[in-house]
């Protein structure tokens, strides 16, 4: 079985390639090249320019017009970069003619994603969860794949599946994919097991945008080890705790982050991972309140949770960090903008809102009380006889 690499800095110096038109609004673009850049920084890489081009129709064999491939093939030469990285994903063809073009590594969004969750992976489970969204990314491309592994050391883009197998054809890959499916509908079945034998206690999920302190706040909550730092996908692995809040005992689990763009391949294959938000009674919905584009974010979680399945679950929104936001403002307009705030999300949430900040304890024992509270009446709801749904 093919080992997932450690997170290590490759070194590497990389620029980026955005586009804006038709698909995606010119206001939109910075944003998503800031978190592109992040997602590079995250893989081990170093941003020294971002392209960015209007493009309402893709160019077929290079995606963006020639003009700019040039103008890009001759910065990587005199600037010696080693990898192109563009925000939309490339199809095989393009990513063999970019190559040639620009005679080095081109990866899009979705093959950085799964880079990074390859360096993240730690547990035999996750690694292979992310080998199989690998080997289903990388099938259609495998003849550009082969072509060039030869001449490439490694590093961003080159953390997966075949680095040194070049004999490997589309019939072996696709008998990994079924054996790796195999052994993931094997580890799901063994899962829901599990988690049906937890009984009638009441489970509750941390989702979120990735980065966001879902697993900052699952450490404060349950004292558990769970890896925190400020790199996206920081967490792969679901974490499920037992929690006690006053004498109201529940279930808590960490979650893989979303992310805009999320790859399909990787929705597949966690799928077990993302049962432990379908299957739950209550999610626990973070955002990070000092983000600039919190909102959207919270509406592309919204978003995947209503396409796994799970848009009628009850879910408290926890408005986290919410000491740097009051550090971002003027201390004359912090009172009158949180209490503006707090109007606007307690108008749209009836009431199902906490502002909190994990990391220094700003508001967590409200935010206890209403958890527990909330805990409660799910089980006086669901469970009538149960003593936890009692009110002491």
């Amino acid at each position: 079985m093919i080992e997932a690499p450690k997170p290590r800095k490759s070194g590497e110096r990389a620029v980026l390639v955005g586009t804006f038109g038709l698909r995606q609004p010119e206001q939109k673009l910075q944003e998503y090249l800031e978190e592109l850049a992040f997602l590079t920084d995250t893989a081990g890489a170093q941003v020294i320019r971002v392209f960015v081009q209007k493009v309402d129709i893709p160019q077929p064999r290079t995606y963006v017009g020639s003009g700019k491939v040039e103008e890009i093939a001759l910065y990587v030469q005199e600037n010696d970069i080693d990898l192109v990285v563009f925000d939309d994903e490339l199809s095989p063809s393009q990513l063999k003619n970019l190559e040639e073009a620009f005679e080095r590594k081109v990866i899009d969004r979705t093959h950085l994603i799964l880079d990074i969750f390859a360096a993240r992976a730690v547990t035999s489970y996750a690694r292979t969860q992310v080998e199989l969204a690998q080997y289903q990314y990388l099938l259609p491309r495998l003849t550009r794949m082969w072509t060039h592994l030869s001449k490439q050391k490694g590093g961003i883009g080159m953390k997966g599946p075949g680095e040194t197998e070049i004999e490997t054809d589309r019939r072996i890959v696709r008998q990994r994919i079924a054996l790796l499916k195999e052994q993931l509908a094997k580890i799901d079945r063994q899962m829901a097991t599990q988690r049906g034998a937890r009984g009638p206690m009441i489970r509750v999920a941390l989702v979120g945008y990735t980065n966001v302190g879902k697993s900052t706040l699952m450490n404060v909550l349950s004292k558990a080890s769970v890896f925190a730092e400020n790199k996206l996908f920081a967490t792969l692995d679901t974490t499920v705790r037992k929690v006690v809040i006053g004498s109201v005992p529940f279930l808590l689990s960490d979650t893989v982050g979303f992310i805009r763009k999320l790859p399909t391949q990787l929705v597949e294959s966690f799928k077990s991972t993302l049962d432990e938000i379908r299957e739950s009674d209550l999610l626990l919905l973070v955002c990070d309140l000092a983000h600039p584009q919190f909102e959207e974010h919270l509406e592309v979680v919204r978003k995947t949770i209503a396409e796994l399945g799970a848009a009628d679950t009850p879910t408290l929104l926890v408005l986290n960090k919410t000491d740097l936001w009051l550090e971002q403002e003027h201390i004359d307009e912090r009172q009158a903008k949180w209490e503006d705030l707090q109007k606007t999300w307690m108008a749209k949430m009836d009431n199902q809102v906490v502002f909190i900040s994990a990391s220094t304890g700003l508001n967590m024992d409200e935010f206890r009380n209403t958890l527990g509270y909330v805990v409660q009446g799910l089980y006086a709801q669901r469970y009538p006889y149960s003593p936890f749904g009692s009110v002491h």
